[in-house]
């Protein structure tokens, strides 16, 4: 039997988040940490019991899209039991717009971000270890404004200028952009960046992420 690690990258919905490249810049990351993975173009894998019950992390990468009652079950079934999940952006946090039940796994859902890619700043707000080392940070993305949960354990945040597309009502909004959480017996990893591959050519949203998925991972 294996000992090594098993993660499944599930990609695919709007194709602007650019799933695909996104998720072989973490596939790469992951079997560099010895695990194994599956990296696949559909959400049928979440109805392969064999393949659920194997996996120590889910990483979700869709955008947009329908999740169908046989694939949630699969999903849910696998975190609650504690394989970890860990994602970012829309690929996670604005997946399943009609599954409250997936919004409430994840611990967010994405609402709006007010003129689309703009610069912003990062700031971290906790030393856990997933971001301790790093500073506050620039970023030219989109700045997620989102519905979240007060249980989350908010890492980073984000704070609205309030100057965008005369949204002025969210000046001085303070927004978490990182976070982690449980659900069932698994841990639970979001950022909100990540809109495109371009964002991770930043060290610390790749060493943020990485951080995070190795948390998540069972």
């Amino acid at each position: 039997m294996s000992t090594r690690k098993k993660a499944l990258i599930t990609w695919g919905g709007w194709s602007g988040h650019e799933p695909e490249q996104t998720g072989l810049i973490f596939k790469k990351i992951l079997e560099e940490k010895g695990y194994e993975v599956v990296f696949t173009h559909n959400l049928k894998c979440y109805t392969d019991k064999k393949l659920m019950d194997s996996l120590d992390l889910i990483v979700p990468i869709w955008t947009m899209s329908k999740i169908k009652p046989k694939q949630w079950k699969g999903l849910k079934e696998a975190v609650a039991n504690g394989c970890g999940l860990a994602g970012w952006h829309g690929g996670m946090c604005d997946s399943f717009r009609d599954n409250t039940e997936y919004q409430f796994m994840t611990g967010g859902q994405w609402v709006v971000h007010p003129g689309g890619v703009i610069d912003y700043t990062i700031n971290i707000t906790s030393d856990d270890p997933i971001v301790k080392g790093i500073k506050d940070f620039p970023i030219h993305s989109e700045q997620y404004y989102m519905h979240t949960d007060p249980g989350n354990e908010v890492l980073a945040t984000t704070t609205f200028a309030g100057d965008q597309e005369g949204i002025d009502w969210i000046k001085g909004t303070v927004m978490p952009v990182i976070w982690k959480r449980t659900y069932g017996k698994a841990r639970v990893f979001f950022a909100s960046f990540g809109h495109t591959a371009e964002d991770f050519k930043l060290p610390e949203t790749r060493e943020i992420v990485t951080r995070g998925m190795l948390w998540a991972s069972r």
